[in-house]
């Protein structure tokens, strides 16, 4: 599937501050599932490119088909392939109708020049480094009722992506991605705070053109001033092939954070991608919320470049 991230809502909880020994073992587990575990277990059927490492590349002839993380919100299951890297950028997207904690829906954010930059470590595992890119967002002041820019630079993740089966073929695929959100310093629209979790994407093949994909995902995220607390988020996404170089896609996303006193959030989602060569792929498309604690909608264009 071509994914992208879901977005969350920031309230008040408890237990600050553990996220810093959590996430690294979440992050080193992952590792060692993916360097480790014996072919019997992470596959379903043997591969040519198992020998294939990040020092001695898979050959371009017998790399598999582009899949990206991006545009829809469910990660695909699939890793680069190993020896190779690939860019995913997140040209613009804009959010209408952010939801603050007292219910206020007048906020506004845009975010330029956001990557996903991945490189293939081994068959079945990659690495990625996540900038959010430039955020300039609009609040509500609740001094003076008015609209107030802030911008800055977004926050950085890294993710490990650990496929553990159906990276080379069959009907379906799944994957363990833990990530980790840097700790960077707080500005206008970072927290300053350590979070990370634990994402589960699943792929499917349908009839030929066709395909299904999801995910479930745990985040472990800080909520000023009081702490960290759990936020759990699941998609379902349905994707076809219009023709050789267009795809579309159809999708439902959920979130709950229990602790940030709002409701579930629920949006439909609806995006293209365009093949225009080999290794290049561009998509649009837009988010749609469906409950009232969800942004209105989320205009969205990205191109990806895999090396």
């Amino acid at each position: 599937m071509k994914q992208a991230q879901p977005t969350r809502s920031r309230a008040a909880v408890t237990h600050p501050g553990r996220m810093v020994q959590v996430a690294p073992r979440l992050l080193g587990l992952g590792l060692a599932l993916g360097l480790a575990l014996p072919n019997k277990i992470l596959a379903s059927a043997p591969s040519s490119t198992e020998r294939y490492h990040l020092l001695d590349p898979v050959p371009r002839q017998a790399m598999r088909p582009l899949s990206t993380d991006r545009p829809d919100q469910t990660e695909s299951a699939y890793s680069v392939d190993a020896g190779h890297a690939q860019f995913e950028f997140e040209v613009a997207k804009a959010t209408f109708g952010t939801v603050s904690a007292d219910g206020d829906r007048s906020g506004r954010e845009l975010v330029l020049g956001g990557v996903n930059a991945k490189v293939g470590l081994t068959p079945r595992t990659d690495l990625q480094w996540v900038y959010d890119g430039q955020v300039i967002s609009w609040k509500r002041s609740e001094a003076t009722g008015r609209l107030e820019q802030r911008s800055g630079p977004g926050d950085v993740q890294t993710r490990l992506k650990v496929n553990l089966w159906g990276n080379d073929g069959g009907p379906t695929a799944l994957a363990l991605m833990p990530y980790l959100k840097w700790p960077l310093s707080a500005s206008h629209v970072r927290n300053g705070h350590a979070e990370g979790g634990l994402i589960v994407p699943v792929a499917v093949e349908l009839a030929p053109g066709w395909s299904l994909g999801g995910q479930t995902q745990m985040d472990w995220v800080h909520y000023d001033p009081a702490g960290h607390g759990f936020e759990w988020g699941n998609t379902a996404t349905l994707g076809r092939d219009i023709t050789e170089r267009w795809a579309g896609f159809i999708e439902f996303a959920s979130r709950i954070a229990p602790e940030s006193g709002l409701g579930w959030q629920g949006q439909v989602d609806l995006g293209f991608t365009w093949e225009a060569r080999e290794g290049l792929q561009l998509d649009f498309g837009c988010y749609f919320g469906v409950t009232r604690s969800a942004p209105d909608y989320m205009p969205f264009l990205g191109l990806t470049w895999r090396h």
